[in-house]
């Protein structure tokens, strides 16, 4: 992945913040205020060093001698042209991540799984930089051209079998790069069994290459050597507060309000359904569990999720929309068109590429 866009400038201020070591204590309204800089956050000694020593473990079984660097910065990313990987730094702390969760309701990376799938897919583009794989023929036409613009969003097309299936949302149909680091991250993964897995698919093809590929690299020395880091989460003084309302603003749903059809065939604002509960309150009692099942199954952003479920509940209200059957019945009902909606999004264009 390329590195992501710079934070604005931070106002101007008197030297460098001193670290602070009481931050762990604050409330989350205390903690947003901090810059980053003043966290004083490090991989050593923290629950990331047993997925990085995971990895190189995994690496080495597969006779890779190539070892990335890392470094903590606001999001995932391998920057172009660097052998190395940037880890969120809430994964640095379990306090961080605890205000992770309650500022966008999930932690990408936040279980061990989790955390070593994506740590599979930017090893992926880490070793595409170390030895400059990018112009080689066959990776090109078998990927596309790593010169492609990154688009901002992508149509996901869930039935191809051109791309593997790694990490969530078909990220792999996103950019020919992608698609490079997440065919790596399934190769690499201990026991995938990807021939059988991906045996009558188009994208066996990819996965032959990679194996060649990588066989061909096993022991050999890195050709870039860098140890360059971008965007390092020490030289941020940016608040937590702002980097928290940018990224919501990021995942958040621009969504028209073209619920109403929906809505209307589960609840009614009709006379006889008036002393019935109120929709809006229903879609709030059960909108944590919903919220769940839907993402587990489109492989979307919790937050997104959410942003849909706010605009049903603010539209409910105002339409004044009561249940007409069962709760149990009403409930399925709901999440079956939560779960096509959030489809129509992810089918429309505008699904983000996570730069």
């Amino acid at each position: 992945m390329t590195s992501p866009p710079p934070d604005p400038p931070a106002p101007p201020s008197q030297g460098v913040p001193a670290v602070r070591t009481d931050w762990p204590d604050l409330a989350d309204e205390q903690l947003l205020d901090l810059r980053f800089c003043e966290l004083g956050l490090s991989i050593d000694g923290s629950a990331l060093e047993p997925r990085l020593h995971q990895l190189h473990e995994e690496l080495a079984a597969r006779g890779l001698a190539f070892r990335p660097h890392y470094w903590l910065s606001t999001e995932w990313f391998c920057p172009d042209g660097v052998p190395g990987i940037a880890i969120p730094f809430y994964l640095a702390h379990p306090r961080l991540t605890r205000l992770e969760k309650a500022q966008m309701l999930e932690v990408e990376g936040g279980t061990p799984e989790w955390c070593m799938q994506i740590l599979r897919h930017e090893v992926g583009h880490a070793v595409d930089n170390a030895f400059a794989l990018r112009r080689r023929r066959r990776r090109v036409n078998l990927f596309g051209r790593p010169s492609q613009e990154y688009p901002e969003v992508y149509l996901p097309r869930p039935y191809s079998k051109s791309f593997v299936l790694h990490l969530d949302s078909w990220y792999a149909q996103s950019h020919p790069d992608e698609d490079f680091a997440e065919t790596f991250a399934v190769w690499l993964t201990p026991d995938s069994d990807w021939r059988v897995r991906f045996s009558d698919w188009p994208a066996l093809k990819k996965l032959e290459y990679m194996d060649q590929l990588m066989s061909s690299l096993a022991g050999q020395t890195p050709l870039v050597t860098t140890r360059r880091r971008v965007e390092p989460i020490d030289h941020k003084r940016g608040t937590l507060r702002r980097y928290y309302d940018r990224k919501r603003e990021q995942y958040g749903l621009e969504h028209p309000n073209f619920y109403d059809r929906d809505l209307r065939r589960l609840f009614s604002n009709a006379p006889e359904f008036h002393q019935n509960l109120k929709a809006s309150r229903f879609i709030k009692r059960i909108q944590r569990d919903v919220r769940r099942r839907v993402a587990a199954w489109a492989g979307s952003y919790q937050y997104t999720i959410d942003q849909v479920i706010v605009n049903m509940i603010r539209r409910a209200d105002e339409l004044d929309l009561r249940l007409m059957h069962s709760e149990d019945q009403t409930r399925l009902d709901f999440m079956l068109m939560l779960t096509v909606q959030t489809m129509n999004y992810l089918h429309s264009g505008r699904h983000r590429v996570a730069l």
